[in-house]
């Protein structure tokens, strides 16, 4: 289909249906990148698959790197340099997390400082792995997403091991790290467990674990004003699924997988045990995709009407969606369709979203073309 130009230049062109937003370019160039990190200044920070870390710093991506560590990383397809987080008080200690995929496909929580003398690279000397979990026998399902809380605890997203179908049911044992969202205290090096946490105390059960269920949960993101925590997770065959936890939440949500697949049973096929299970608000059959990547409720200041938006996409079909509530139902509605590779999306320091291109590597600004109209009512 012939694409058309949206408003002016500076607007990337894509053939859509649905065009309430618009993608402009920030840079290119950029080398398969998976993530976009704000340390609460004016820059972004881009996390690129074979284990850079660049920075953008609001005119153009600085030519050395704030991070090399490509020895000590196994890459690519699923595996790579997969997460950064920012500890938050980087201002005033320097100290920021990384999650990558060792050479032996380990999943690696690691803690490194920026250089005292270069606010613009790291030291790589400072690099120490806080945690460390198997993951060698399956190369894909590594989850990567690590977050900062509004409780100050770090949030880790680990998917289920690999494979298909999780043989391992790892999603479910409690034993294991794989297939959970982790959370704990790096103020107590190398971390520690916070005993608020729902499993601390079980005999049998790993106490970093927040929440469980999950297949592959690959983006997930904190409200900035409510503290909701939204995970995209990445499904089997047939569906995805967003999780919507509440601020409110004591941990301990069981989300499903291996015995479902979003909203429908998966193994068992039939009479899945759906009481004690959390049910996702949303969900998409792979008619319309087949790989979700999560994304931020809006909550910036530039473009009003999109306030309160939650935006995720899928990585094969390139739409991506908005998410907003009425009489306590989620619908989604398709807020722009695209061709892009979408690996991520991003928040800077006021709540303005971004958006990657892991196979053009290019960076894109979420934009309102039409900044005076008034938000239309959501629909399926």
């Amino acid at each position: 289909m012939p694409k058309r130009l949206l408003l002016l230049a500076l607007f990337i062109p894509f053939t859509a249906a649905a065009q309430e937003i618009a993608l402009q370019r920030v840079t290119g160039g950029l080398a398969s990148p998976l993530g976009v990190v704000s340390a609460g200044d004016s820059r972004l920070f881009i996390v690129q698959q074979r284990g850079t870390i660049v920075v953008w710093d609001g005119t153009r991506v600085l030519p050395t790197p704030f991070l090399d560590i490509r020895s000590l990383v196994s890459c690519c397809n699923e595996r790579g340099l997969l997460g950064l987080a920012f500890h938050p008080h980087y201002a005033a200690n320097g100290l920021f997390f990384i999650d990558y995929t060792a050479p032996n496909g380990d999943v690696t929580i690691a803690r490194y400082s920026v250089l005292a003398s270069d606010s613009n690279r790291a030291d790589v000397a400072s690099g120490s792995a806080i945690l460390t979990i198997s993951h060698s026998e399956f190369a894909n399902h590594n989850g990567g997403q690590m977050q900062f809380g509004p409780d100050g605890y770090l949030y880790i997203g680990v998917g289920d091991g690999g494979s298909g179908g999780d043989p391992h049911d790892h999603g479910q044992d409690l034993g294991q790290l794989l297939g959970k969202l982790l959370r704990i205290d790096v103020d107590r090096p190398p971390y520690a467990i916070p005993s608020t946490n729902p499993f601390a105390s079980r005999p049998g059960a790993r106490g970093e674990i927040w929440a469980y269920g999950l297949r592959n949960p690959w983006r997930f993101s904190f409200d900035r004003e409510t503290g909701d925590l939204w995970i995209a997770d990445v499904g089997q065959d047939k569906y995805e699924e967003v999780d919507l936890q509440p601020a409110s939440s004591a941990g301990g949500q069981d989300y499903g997988w291996r015995l479902m697949e979003a909203t429908h049973c998966y193994n068992p096929s039939t009479n899945c045990p759906t009481v004690s299970l959390t049910m996702p608000i949303l969900e998409y059959s792979h008619s319309f995709g087949c790989s979700i990547t999560g994304g931020y409720r809006y909550r910036g200041a530039r473009f009003p009407r999109l306030r309160g938006i939650y935006f995720y996409g899928d990585y094969c079909s390139g739409t991506i969606w908005g998410a907003t509530q009425a009489n306590g139902a989620w619908t989604s509605r398709t807020m722009l369709s695209t061709s892009l590779a979408i690996s991520t999306f991003g928040e800077d320091a006021s709540g303005e979203l971004y958006v990657a291109d892991i196979a053009g590597g290019v960076l894109y600004q979420v934009v309102d073309p039409n900044p005076g109209t008034k938000r239309r009512a959501a629909r399926h």
